[in-house]
């Protein structure tokens, strides 16, 4: 049986098309979904302040960034505060060092989470670091992304989509700890809804009760 010439040209050409297009769509690299080409990522990074030391100690203004760090480390919830003084035995900065320490732990910092070191200094009067190590969300730069919007004969996202949406969210995360998994639930109140099952199960009312109304106002509530 001969097979037509036409139909053998059409069938080649039909052939070559399929695997022009199989070779376009094959060169894209992989990940080829927005989802897949960008997700939050974290970095190490440092939060850390140096405290001037002055012969009246603290001052005020030292206060308030320490204030400030007890509640950063606070938020942060993991490693270890660490207080560096400088070496050279300078009497005033290592009694600094140690005000340091009872100021933060006046702040709610735990005293196994604080640790005391030295660090090499030009100058014995040199400022007193204090400081943990934190984790940020890393923001991608968009503006460095590829974003060719010309004919494709691929059914794929252009370069750079999706990276906006990335970046915004790495942006406004608040606790970047979440982005590397959930944190630890607290446990349910067994003991209260063992109450509430049991007066169920009698019939009775299983809401708490509410505080009566004087006046038309709660007879609990701070005037």
């Amino acid at each position: 049986m001969r097979i037509p010439v036409k139909r053998a040209l059409a069938s080649a050409v039909f052939v070559l098309a399929v695997s022009g297009c199989a070779s376009v769509s094959g060169s894209v690299d992989a990940p080829t979904t927005p989802l897949s080409r960008y997700s939050l990522q974290v970095e190490p990074g440092l939060d850390r302040i140096a405290l001037a030391v002055h012969d009246q100690g603290l001052s005020a203004n030292q206060h308030a960034a320490l204030r400030g760090l007890a509640a950063r480390y606070g938020a942060s919830g993991s490693g270890h505060v660490r207080i560096e003084s400088p070496s050279g035995d300078d009497p005033v900065a290592v009694e600094q060092a140690y005000a340091v320490r009872t100021f933060l732990q006046a702040a709610g910092v735990p005293e196994d989470r604080i640790q005391m070191a030295a660090y090499a200094a030009p100058d014995p009067r040199a400022p007193v670091l204090a400081g943990f190590e934190s984790i940020r969300a890393s923001v991608p730069d968009c503006s460095l992304e590829t974003r060719n919007m010309g004919a494709r004969f691929s059914n794929q996202s252009s370069g750079g989509f999706g990276c906006a949406i990335t970046a915004n969210m790495a942006a406004q995360i608040a606790y970047p700890r979440d982005i590397l998994g959930a944190r630890p639930m607290t446990p349910a109140d067994s003991g209260r809804a063992a109450v509430v099952f049991d007066n169920y199960r009698r019939g009775e009312v299983s809401s708490t009760p509410q505080e009566p109304l004087v006046n038309g106002r709660i007879s609990g509530a701070v005037e």
